[in-house]
């Protein structure tokens, strides 16, 4: 089998330092918020950052989506380091200087477009028994700009330099024009571009930059939530996480060459792909309910996992396997966090 070289995943998205606690249902209330979803900040949330901080033992975590992905796949790997390269934007500021030092901590080729304008972003996450409400203040991550950074020679060479893209559809709020570059690259060179529908407000409100950039799409991830959305605004008339599956990867597709493959995680049910033309189901590992700690982070994990075995050019089978792993290891610890070592054959 290939094994990774530097620089052989790519990754780009929002940077986000996670600040996470166990919060109870009045904190959930006073603020709007849902037990298990994921947001972005509004001005009646701008106290909840300070609030947290200040009232409740907070941990403070290198994090967003796609940034996650990259650091799990990493680890999944461990030699060489840098195998996974990730841009996105922050702060000049000590949240920013956290996150290049976690980045560095995981060995990711990190390279941040950094400005002054606004701080480096964060996102709460607001912990309540085994559910998670995600409320994701963008700020500087969202100032990224293609032409201020993706576009530079030395940047856009690491971006050829790689075989497989990952984008969270996170990201589709802040550069779309960022990722379709990308995006065209790997299909006119025959690459793995891979897309998360990431939370079910992407498909509602961002389905114009999402349908321009699907036809690019070569593995697209999401959850049952997200894939149900996603059928309802795109009119699949089903509700049939399967049936959603075949349609998504039937939609229009530039490069022939690759079948667009399909995979949706369900929590602890079966995780839904499509192989071939069917769509088969794959059973998650067993845990015990008390040994989940925290759900977030375990569908980052999930595609991490899965990109450390597609890198190596694993079966799907394989990839969907070292993805349920990975899930599994993140799920019984707080935030985004693993052990030093893997334990995986």
């Amino acid at each position: 089998m290939p094994s990774a070289s530097e620089n052989t995943l790519f990754g780009m998205g929002n940077p986000l330092l996670d600040i996470s606690a166990v919060v109870d249902k009045d904190f959930l209330d006073k603020y709007g918020l849902k037990p298990n979803d994921q947001i972005l900040a509004e001005d009646k949330h701008k106290a909840l950052f300070a609030e947290m901080v200040q009232r409740n033992k907070v941990e403070y975590h290198a994090g967003g989506s796609t940034q996650n992905s990259v650091k799990i796949a990493q680890w999944m790997i461990q030699k060489p380091q840098k195998v996974a390269t990730f841009f996105g934007c922050i702060g000049t500021d000590q949240f920013g200087q956290i996150l290049k030092q976690k980045a560095e901590e995981a060995h990711v080729d990190a390279h941040y477009y950094e400005q002054s304008e606004e701080p480096t972003g964060t996102c709460a996450a607001c912990i309540t028994g085994d559910n998670r409400s995600l409320v994701a203040n963008l700020a500087a991550a969202n100032c990224y700009k293609k032409e201020k950074h993706l576009d530079l020679d030395g940047n856009w060479e690491l971006v050829k330099k790689a075989k497989v893209y990952y984008i969270a559809g996170f990201f589709l709020t802040v550069s779309p024009d960022s990722i379709v570059k990308v995006a065209t690259h790997a299909s006119e060179n025959n690459k793995i571009f891979g897309l998360n529908l990431s939370a079910p407000f992407i498909s509602q409100f961002f389905k114009e930059p999402l349908m321009k950039v699907m036809p690019y799409v070569d593995i697209l991830f999401g959850n049952e939530t997200e894939a149900a959305t996603f059928a309802g605004v795109l009119g699949f008339g089903t509700e049939d996480i399967a049936e959603i599956a075949k349609k998504a990867q039937n939609l229009p597709k530039e490069n022939a060459k690759r079948q667009r493959i399909v995979v949706f995680t369900q929590g602890k049910d079966d995780t839904v792909a499509t192989v071939g033309d069917n769509v088969t189901v794959f059973p998650v590992l067993d845990i015990d309910q008390n040994d989940i700690v925290d759900t977030n982070g375990a569908g980052d994990a999930f595609v991490g996992g899965f990109l450390s075995a597609l890198v190596q050019e694993h079966s799907l089978e394989e990839c969907i396997r070292a993805g349920h792993y990975a899930a599994n290891v993140i799920i019984r610890r707080v935030g985004c966090t693993f052990p030093e070592k893997p334990n995986y054959q």
